[in-house]
């Protein structure tokens, strides 16, 4: 065993041999700071598109960016052939997944490992990033599930009326974000559209039939969401 451990880390042929130690704790770091900003990225994001494949990014490339400061290591040789590479996968293809570009970028730091000779900085690198790549992928990490259902409605009544509506919807749901208002130009009224995290997903037809049989409602149509994991 001590043979093995011994022909592992004296594999390294560069001048400055790999500091294991601060090796493992700087990828520590780095996955528990992606975690934390990717976490806040999730909890925090109020905007129309999201995307878990930007959310796992947040966490890869923290991992492969301490590779990267290991490989080059103050090395201003290495730091330009860095740069090279880089140009070059840019000019030859244009990753619209930013997950993609974590792939790309994982590879590359570990082929500049390898080809610097530091080969157990190469090893250590690449079990890191392929374990925590499938832990993202096992957990489903990034993903949202902010609502159930869809609804689409007309609201033929005053807009001052609309707190009956809400009232309904709010029996059924735990949460109900009016989504879309717009006024009806051919007939008075609203055109709606609710989307509503349901306190229990198998009455759906008990909400729609209720709400068929409100007053003023029309043109009725829903859809179940699902997860919103690329917007």
């Amino acid at each position: 065993m001590n043979e093995l451990w011994s022909l592992f880390f004296g594999a390294d042929f560069s001048l400055q041999p790999v500091n294991v130690p601060a090796l493992l704790l700087g990828l520590c770091l780095a996955f528990l700071a992606g975690l934390s900003i990717s976490w806040t990225y999730m909890t925090t994001h109020a905007g129309l598109s999201y995307s878990r494949s930007f959310v796992n990014s947040l966490v890869v490339i923290p991992l492969i960016v301490t590779v990267v400061m290991q490989v080059l290591n103050n090395n201003l040789v290495t730091a330009f052939g860095l740069m090279a590479v880089f140009a070059i996968v840019r000019f030859r293809n244009v990753l619209r997944d930013t997950l993609d570009t974590s792939y790309i970028l994982s590879v590359i730091a570990v082929g500049m490992a390898c080809g610097t000779q530091r080969f157990s900085l190469a090893v250590i690198a690449t079990l890191t990033l392929v374990a925590v790549m499938f832990f993202l992928w096992y957990t489903s990490y990034g993903t949202r599930h902010r609502y159930d259902l869809i609804v689409n409605l007309h609201w033929g009544r005053p807009a001052a009326e609309l707190p009956y509506l809400v009232r309904v919807l709010e029996r059924h749901s735990r949460s109900v974000h009016c989504a879309t208002r717009r006024s009806d130009e051919r007939q008075q009224g609203l055109d709606l559209s609710y989307r509503l995290l349901l306190r229990d997903p198998s009455r759906v037809d008990d909400l729609l039939n209720e709400l068929r049989a409100l007053e003023g409602v029309s043109r009725l149509t829903s859809l179940q969401a699902q997860e919103e994991s690329e917007l």
